[in-house]
C-alpha cells in the first residue's frame, strides 16, 4: 500500500472530510489533498500531529509511519 492510501484510510476511519481532517491536524485542506493524491508527504511536525490524532482516535499508526519512511520525498 502507499502512503497516500494509508493517510486516506486514517481520515476515513473517523468519517472526516479532507477539510475537517486538515483542521484537526492543523494543516490546510490543500496539504491533505496533496498527500492523498501522492503529490507530497508530511514533514516531521505534521507526522507528530497525525500520530497524536491516531492515538486520540485509537487508530493504528504503524502502517502509516512505515509507508511514510518508504515513500520518496516530494
Amino acid at each position: 500500500m502507499s502512503f497516500s492510501n494509508e493517510i486516506k484510510k486514517v481520515r476515513m476511519k473517523t468519517f472526516l472530510t479532507q477539510t475537517a481532517f486538515a483542521e484537526e491536524i492543523h494543516v490546510s485542506f490543500s496539504t491533505v489533498n496533496r498527500w492523498e493524491n501522492g503529490k507530497g508527504k508530511p514533514n516531521l511536525i505534521a507526522m507528530k500531529a497525525i500520530k497524536s490524532f491516531c492515538e486520540a482516535h485509537d487508530i493504528p499508526y504503524e502502517n502509516l509511519e512505515a509507508e511514510w519512511f518508504n515513500s520518496p520525498s516530494k
